[in-house]
């Protein structure tokens, strides 16, 4: 398989984009010499493996053979998955500041569910009106605040609005911490981690003890001042095109009362139009 694959996307190639110049009619791609020659192996190296013999490409190997051949990083990973090994380590490129136009599109069409998207280091970037109607502080803070642990830490009505409000901080906390791994000394990372060391008692403690987890979906009850318990559950997606994006949706448990709380809440609370980007909500921190 992996030797198919990659005789099909040599012969994909054009050789006009790679500055070669070209080959007799009836032949396309690159030859199995200059795959070879660009990705620094041996020609019969390559060749054994595009005839698929018994050999075993190292993780190096095929990572030059995918900038040679222009791969995707699907296939990329696809080529690496066929060799036995891991999926390549994400880029560090710097962390993205906008929800795409997609994303936002998204979430303004889930009206009857609040959802918003946060950033690797959890800045809320994008959020829809129902989400606006059970938390409506994420609308008007500013926008240094709008960071979801530090919100969750700092403000007081989500304490309220939170009855398991210790459990959950403690638990998207490790989330954190899991998210930013080896990029937590980073800027973004490091910034609001040093903010809540000296604002937070609560923080400060937890913070010590180190722990690790994943930002799961799960079951979660808000308490809302106008509408009363609302039964969620919470989902936690990752855009395919968007691997460094979170979407965090809350769909009403249909076995409670919730639907009907949540409608009521979002046709007397939201407010007109959609608040789903703080450029478009008029943050003057944007």
């Amino acid at each position: 398989m992996l030797g198919e694959f990659l005789r099909t996307r040599r012969r994909q190639l054009r050789r006009v984009e790679l500055g070669l110049p070209p080959i007799p009619r009836g032949t396309s791609g690159l030859r199995r010499e200059e795959v070879a020659y660009l990705a620094g192996v041996s020609v019969t190296w390559y060749t054994w493996l595009e005839q698929g013999r018994d050999v075993t490409p190292s993780r190096q190997v095929l990572d030059a053979l995918a900038r040679t051949l222009r791969l995707s990083a699907a296939e990329h990973v696809y080529v690496l998955s066929l060799a036995g090994h891991s999926a390549p380590q994400p880029s560090e490129d710097p962390i993205p500041r906008t929800a795409p136009a997609h994303v936002r599109r998204l979430l303004d069409a889930l009206t009857d569910c609040p959802a918003y998207a946060i950033a690797p280091d959890w800045v809320v970037m994008a959020w829809n009106t129902a989400y606006a109607a059970l938390y409506p502080n994420v609308a008007t803070v500013a926008a240094a605040d709008r960071n979801l642990l530090w919100l969750l830490f700092t403000d007081p009505y989500l304490r309220t609005l939170m009855p398991d409000w210790e459990f959950t901080s403690l638990h998207n906390l490790a989330s954190f911490r899991a998210e930013a791994g080896p990029r937590l000394d980073d800027p973004p990372f490091s910034q609001v981690v040093a903010r809540l060391l000296e604002t937070s008692d609560a923080f400060r403690a937890a913070w010590e003890n180190h722990d690790i987890n994943a930002l799961t979906s799960r079951e979660r009850l808000f308490r809302h001042p106008d509408v009363g318990e609302l039964h969620m559950e919470q989902h936690s997606l990752i855009p395919a095109d968007q691997p460094r994006l979170h979407l965090v949706i809350f769909t009403p448990v249909p076995t409670t009362d919730t639907p009907t709380r949540l409608r009521r809440l979002l046709d007397t609370h939201a407010p007109p139009g959609t608040i789903d980007d703080p450029r478009r909500s008029g943050d003057p921190g944007k």
